[in-house]
């Protein structure tokens, strides 16, 4: 048991603490004295009852008052369990002299662990003065022609909603960081949040930089007064710089991150606005990434995936209530279509069968093609998540596929490759001679590993197969981000804003606390988020790259681009009538069909040869 006590050490109160209820607290009382230990911090005098085996380093200024630490170590102490409660008491000192109960912070602790207790005021950290300052874009909108800002960049400050963070149970930071902890929150609530002095300075005409734990003190004090977004982004500063620095650093960084992150708890909900429900998976992501468990969070998450009549339903909620979806089909199909006017022996590759509904519609248009419908092979390739929404293999579409077919009087046949886009090989696709060909690549590509991952290099091997082929048609749609080889905090920021947009997309379309939809972004989006923020190397499988890239790794791989016809846009136009007027299309000029949400695109469509 650590017991503190806090006595004004001077007869001028400290000015930065005058006002606070807490500053000036009354003498102990019964206490043994060999269990007092006294020490000086900035006009306070503090007296520390020791019940428990832990030794605290107190670094101090040559600018402070010498600190008056007594019989501090190897102290004869009274023995509890070696995991014992560490309680700071904060008592109120009122008129008559009684000693009242004030904050308490609890925490966990080893024993015979070193701690800081830094009272070091912090520098200016101008970064957080401003959104617009945290605020980071990946490339120019085709629907905000100056890309000056993003329209996300000013977040509201969130409302008192307390739901929490969905995964919290699965995390937790260790003992001697909580305690770390519980001693910033004992300096703030001591010395207040102003300060006039800072630990940097100059020797022999270097300019010292301030310690680690002086500029995140310094963010942990404007903590109340940013926003939710600035609190992400300073939480993801920190949690970034914890990868990089020295152990002993990291573990003051690991201590400014969890403040952050329990500031952050109190401010996002699964059930709230769409800040706040996006804000509660990117704060588990936060965390995941801080105990380097990302790839445990994210397994954990898919192993809680529904059954597969309930996966079916969400990821029916979301094909219906957002347009991203139809988007990639309706494109996609238009293209097909079109090149494929004149054929009579067609064979679509599919890098994303799913169920095969995409197909639908383009059997039943070709059944409509004067002079008789062409012969339609179909290749689905499949991957083990839509198996398990399907609730069985690709047999199932191959089957649903082909009724359809007979009841259309359309010559069809499928083939099935059960694996993954990094298995398939040129004898998984069964390409036969007189067959035009058409690939097509629906918010797929990005799954795949690039040179940033493995000299494999699976992305662009797997478009140069697909070249080999000599294709009459291939159609890629892809989210419009950039994920893949940003460093880590541009990927946090690029995160942020894309998945602001889509959650306030789906907020449009359904009503807030409509437990379908909590439960479609739940199994359907979040775990996307937590594993673009806490996974690396294989296990991070969400890469996104902006068109500018796949066009150049298209070119490289030998692909032409080919202008999209007006038809195009025309039925993806036809097709938004049914949503928000905030969904946008454009064409910028560069090929590519883009959707958005307001001026923040979202995915593209493009045709190649």
């Amino acid at each position: 048991m650590v017991n503190l006590y806090v006595h004004r050490f001077s007869s001028t109160p400290f000015k930065k603490a005058k006002n606070r209820k807490n500053s000036f607290l009354s003498q102990p009382e019964t206490i043994p004295a060999e269990n007092l230990y006294t020490l000086q911090v900035e006009g306070f005098l503090l007296t520390i009852e020791v019940q428990v085996r832990i030794r605290f380093f107190l670094p101090m200024r040559t600018s402070q008052t010498s600190a008056t630490l007594q019989s501090f170590y190897n102290q004869p102490m009274q023995q509890n369990d070696s995991y014992g409660s560490s309680t700071f008491q904060i008592l109120n000192n009122d008129s008559t002299g009684s000693r009242s109960q004030g904050n308490e912070v609890s925490s966990q602790t080893y024993p015979d662990q070193f701690f800081t207790l830094e009272s070091t005021p912090a520098i200016d950290y101008a970064t957080y003065s401003s959104p617009s300052a945290i605020s980071v874009s990946s490339s120019r909108s085709p629907f905000s022609p100056q890309g000056s800002q993003s329209y996300a960049s000013d977040l509201y400050q969130p409302s008192d909603n307390t739901y929490g963070s969905p995964l919290s149970g699965c995390s937790g930071v260790d003992d001697e960081n909580k305690l770390l902890h519980a001693l910033w929150v004992l300096r703030n609530e001591l010395l207040g949040p102003e300060s006039d002095t800072d630990d940097s300075g100059t020797f022999n005409g270097v300019v010292s930089q301030p310690s680690p734990f002086t500029r995140y003190n310094k963010i942990l004090e404007m903590a109340p007064h940013m926003n939710l977004k600035q609190l992400l982004v300073a939480c993801a500063e920190i949690v970034s710089e914890a990868d990089t620095i020295s152990m002993s650093d990291r573990q003051v960084a690991i201590s400014a991150a969890e403040a952050l992150m329990e500031i952050l708890e109190k401010n996002v909900s699964v059930s709230g606005e769409p800040a706040q429900r996006l804000g509660a998976y990117m704060l588990e992501g936060l965390r995941a990434r801080l105990l380097s468990s990302g790839s445990i969070i994210y397994k954990k998450l898919k192993c809680k995936e529904p059954t597969s009549s309930e996966m079916m339903s969400y990821m029916g909620v979301l094909y219906q209530i957002v347009p991203y979806y139809k988007f990639a089909y309706m494109s996609s199909n238009v293209i097909i279509g079109e090149a494929m006017e004149n054929e009579n022996r067609i064979h679509i590759i599919d890098f994303q069968i799913a169920q095969g509904s995409q197909w639908m519609s383009l059997i039943q248009a070709l059944s409509r093609r004067p002079g008789g419908p062409p012969c339609i092979r179909i290749t689905g390739v499949d991957d083990s998540q839509s198996a398990h929404a399907r609730g069985g293999g690709l047999e199932l579409v191959g089957q649903k596929l082909a009724q359809l077919a007979q009841s259309c009087g359309v010559p069809f046949e499928f083939n099935g490759a059960a694996m993954s886009g990094c298995q398939v090989q040129l004898e998984h696709l069964k390409v036969r001679h007189g067959e035009a060909l058409a690939v097509n690549f629906p918010y797929i590509l990005h799954h795949m590993p690039d040179e940033s991952v493995s000299t494999t290099n699976h992305r662009d091997r797997l478009l140069r197969l697909i070249k080999s082929l000599s294709p009459k048609i291939v159609t890629l749609v892809e989210q419009e981000s950039n994920t893949n080889t940003s460093t880590f905090t541009q990927r946090f920021c690029e995160t942020l804003d894309y998945y602001t947009a889509m959650f306030e997309s789906i907020d449009a379309g359904r009503p807030r606390d409509d437990r379908q939809r909590i439960s479609a972004e739940e199994h359907c989006v979040a775990k996307d988020v937590v594993n673009i923020i806490a996974c690396e190397g294989v296990e991070r499988v969400e890469r996104h790259e902006v068109f500018g890239k796949w066009r150049m790794r298209l070119a490289m791989a030998g692909f032409s681009q080919l202008r999209l016809s007006p038809s195009v846009s025309s039925s993806v136009r036809d097709m938004l009538r049914e949503y928000s007027s905030n969904y946008r299309i454009a064409d910028p000029g560069n090929g590519a069909l883009y959707l958005g949400w307001k001026n923040r695109a979202l995915a593209t469509a493009s045709a190649w040869r």
